[in-house]
């Protein structure tokens, strides 16, 4: 759905974006990741056809930048990070009108219209000026209207900014039903945690260098190699960690307050023996849980040294 190769932009000797590779499938929810001026709303813009590349290539459904422009707008539904709304028109006049620029027509697009309201839960407003609505309010007219056409494709550019944590949840509920919906979704943030529990694949970008481009498993597995335990058990703690700390596959055992934070060698994927020697040794475990592991400690680990600053 979505390819790039080489994909570059440079502004005289200062690069925007350099030799910037993705390869996107359809159903893909790719989160863009990276700090204020990192190059993710450049890279968006030149997939939209909005921004002409200094050189590199991208297709959207195998229609190249160049040769193929107006096809790939029909495919692509693009939301900027800030856009503006009409004040003296409600929010059904507001998709109408978008939609007649879209030429959908007559019966067609007051269907259109009112089912984009009921995907975007903002039907309750349909007669509301578009300018007293909420931030997260205008974000879903927003996504609303990019909808409008049914596109393929959505390049959605920080569209959790500015939002509260109610309105963040809903919208992140939003794209996982587009996803589901078979739309090919590129999302950026450059908040990591947002976008942790929705997307399927995943791209860090720093001073237009895309520094990790991967599946979000892979990334996952990446940072898995070695598993921590966190371990509480009746009886005398630091005799269970001292237990635990004797064994070959535990590299490092730590104590805090009541509960035993282990960590293992690499590799080493089961643990299920110490579990085994506690009991026993006559502690019953009240606490026996894997360290979960997230794609902020997944940032941490895989741009240790890159220059990311968040």
């Amino acid at each position: 759905m979505i390819k790039t190769a080489g994909l570059t932009k440079k502004y005289g000797d200062m690069y925007a974006i350099q030799n910037i590779d993705l390869d996107l499938d359809e159903g893909d929810l790719f989160g863009f990741i990276g700090p204020n001026g990192a190059g993710k709303t450049t890279t968006m813009r030149i997939i939209a056809t909005l921004l002409n590349p200094t050189s590199g290539e991208a297709y959207v459904c195998g229609n190249s930048i160049y040769t193929k422009p107006k096809e790939i707008r029909r495919l692509v539904g693009y939301m900027p990070d800030f856009f503006g709304v009409y004040d003296d028109m409600k929010v059904i006049e507001y998709l109408e009108f978008f939609a007649a620029a879209y030429r959908i027509k007559g019966e067609e697009r007051r269907k259109r219209c009112n089912e984009m309201l009921e995907i975007v839960d903002l039907d309750f407003k349909r007669d509301a000026y578009a300018n007293t609505l909420s931030r997260g309010q205008t974000q879903r007219l927003g996504l609303a209207r990019v909808l409008l056409h049914d596109p393929q494709v959505l390049l959605l550019d920080e569209p959790l900014s500015g939002l509260d944590p109610r309105a963040r949840i809903e919208m992140r509920e939003l794209l996982r039903r587009l996803g589901q919906m078979g739309k090919t979704i590129v999302v950026s943030s450059h908040i990591l945690p947002e976008l942790a529990d929705i997307c399927n694949k995943i791209g860090i970008i720093d001073r237009g260098v895309m520094t990790v481009n991967s599946d979000v498993a892979d990334v996952m597995q990446q940072i898995r190699r070695k598993i921590g335990l966190h371990i509480r058990v009746t009886g005398d703690p630091q005799t269970a960690a001292e237990i635990v700390s004797n064994h070959a596959s535990v590299d490092t055992v730590e104590l805090v307050d009541d509960q035993i934070i282990v960590s293992l060698h690499e590799d080493e994927t089961d643990y299920s023996v110490l579990a085994q020697l506690l009991v026993e040794a006559g502690h019953g475990i009240l606490l026996f849980q894997e360290e979960s592991v997230n794609l902020e400690k997944a940032f941490m680990m895989l741009t240790k040294g890159t220059g990311v600053n968040f």
